[in-house]
């Protein structure tokens, strides 16, 4: 399979045979950080990193596996580059791909990463846009095949809003690699119907189903992955808060909803998490709503069936490999 120089923008643009590549090496490149073996490959290359929005996990992985990896590492955040206000995304992606060996983006709109590969002369990778997450999704299979041994025939069920870019991009991996997908949630959260029925589609294929449904039960039963996300993604408007918590605190995940699962389900969630009231958003949440946990309970998240570390850990893993695959010849 030829990797080499090839955009990572978004998972319906890659085959299950090379989603099942990436997480092979994903699991290699784990096994050789775990026993301390050195794995500089890319020795002189250098990467740069533009984040319009703020992130732990994303820019972590992006950094250390990058530097795992031999190379050098440029970090430019939401107010560290020109890009869009006195330069335009064109410019700016020939500009550094003259400077750099590989593009990460992440931000708002899918559009913006797209344009950036359009006119890069290099790889650019998407860390996160408004539509789609792909390598979080990378993470997360991997937490199932570790789990599980395998994804063929599992059942995830992704409750919350199903608009956003995780719910969506779940969809996605769950459809090209034979994962019964259901989201739970208010039919006006449910994601939008095209991607649902080229999703349907790629799913047929690979004999598994994408369920929308708006019964928690349904959803929970016979599940052997719930997953959730938080009410009010990155750069909405605060003042959804109040509309979400009412249309979505029906669909929290907590013990009731895990027991209606299988007896060995998983608990997975991309992070941050809203479970209890130890963020600056979790206190102001509870002074204005009452509420001491939201998408999840505590209870869950700190439970044994809760591999949300496991998943924060993959993304190092994943990431590295998607960096690699694109810029080793």
């Amino acid at each position: 399979m030829n990797f080499y120089q090839r955009d990572f923008l978004k998972l319906l643009d890659y085959s299950k045979e090379e989603i099942l590549e990436l997480l092979r090496l994903s699991r290699r490149f784990k096994e050789m950080k775990q026993k301390g073996e050195p794995h500089r490959y890319l020795p002189g290359k250098n990467v740069v990193l533009l984040f319009e929005k703020d992130s732990t996990r994303t820019r972590c992985a992006f950094e250390v596996g990058a530097k795992d990896l031999g190379m050098g590492v440029t970090y430019l955040g939401p107010t560290g580059s020109q890009m869009g206000k006195k330069e335009s995304i064109k410019d700016t992606a020939r500009v550094l791909s003259r400077m750099y060996d590989g593009i990460e983006y992440r931000g708002f709109d899918q559009k913006v990463v797209e344009e950036l590969a359009e006119y890069s002369s290099v790889p650019v990778w998407n860390g996160l846009t408004n539509e789609f997450h792909p390598t979080q999704m990378l993470a997360d299979v991997m937490t199932i095949q570790e789990n599980f041994g395998t994804t063929s025939g599992k059942k995830l069920t992704f409750f919350g809003d199903a608009r956003n870019n995780v719910a969506r991009s779940l969809m996605v991996i769950c459809s090209k690699l034979g994962i019964n997908f259901t989201c739970c949630a208010p039919k006006e959260l449910f994601p939008d119907n095209e991607l649902v029925e080229t999703c349907k589609k790629i799913a047929s294929k690979n004999s598994s189903s994408i369920t929308l449904t708006e019964d928690v039960s349904e959803g929970a039963k016979a599940a052997d992955v719930i997953y959730t996300d938080v009410w009010v993604s990155m750069g909405e408007d605060p003042n959804l808060w109040e509309q979400r918590i009412k249309l979505l605190s029906p669909y929290q995940v907590n013990k009731k909803v895990m027991n209606m699962a299988n007896e060995n389900a998983i608990f997975l969630h991309c992070l941050p998490s809203f479970h209890d009231t130890n963020t600056t958003i979790g206190k102001e949440i509870y002074d204005r709503f009452g509420l001491k946990e939201m998408e999840v309970t505590d209870e869950v998240f700190e439970s044994s069936a809760s591999k949300v570390m496991d998943q924060a850990e993959n993304r190092l893993h994943t990431i590295k490999t998607v960096m690699y695959v694109t810029l080793k010849k």
